[in-house]
């Protein structure tokens, strides 16, 4: 890292933080040569890769605009979107890549989305997965009742009430 005032060559980390949730870190630094101080920021940068093989900056914004089409009158407000988005957008960074697919970031809404919003998970999923007929609709309800039949079957464990001794 080059000193910004005297272009030296050298520095030493005196400080360093996270910063944005994490999903920074900011070093101050001190130059060696000249013994001024100053502040670098590094950051990570997810890409989508497109279909057509073209790389983008990940954008939150994107995701958001994209589950917010598919929960048009459904009852989701916009906090649990961008709780979504967020929810993604750490899935993607806990693959260690820095490049994604853009299949992937779909697989990502998906899971989310469907424990947001049943009916929005299904209007995402025909446009992700190019349902192309009602077969695709049924087989895909046919799945959601049988996960939640397999989950309300599941026995709950109910803690016992503690008594207190005299």
């Amino acid at each position: 890292m080059r000193c910004p005032f005297c272009r030296g060559e050298d520095s030493r980390v005196v400080d360093s933080r996270t910063v944005d949730e994490g999903s920074a870190i900011r070093r101050r630094r001190e130059c060696t040569a000249c013994g001024r101080r100053f502040t670098t920021a590094e950051t990570t940068h997810l890409s989508v890769i497109k279909r057509s093989g073209v790389a983008e900056p990940f954008a939150r914004a994107k995701v958001i605009s994209g589950v917010r089409k598919a929960c048009q009158g459904r009852p989701v407000d916009e906090d649990q979107l961008a709780v979504l988005a967020a929810a993604v957008e750490d899935s993607l960074r806990a693959t260690g890549n820095a490049e994604i697919p853009a299949e992937e970031v779909g697989l990502a809404i998906l899971g989310p989305l469907r424990e947001l919003d049943e009916v929005a998970f299904l209007r995402f999923a025909s446009v992700y997965r190019s349902f192309d007929s009602l077969e695709d609709f049924e087989a895909e309800i046919a799945l959601l009742r049988a996960e939640g039949d397999a989950t309300a079957s599941e026995p709950t464990v109910r803690p016992t009430p503690q008594t207190s001794a005299p």
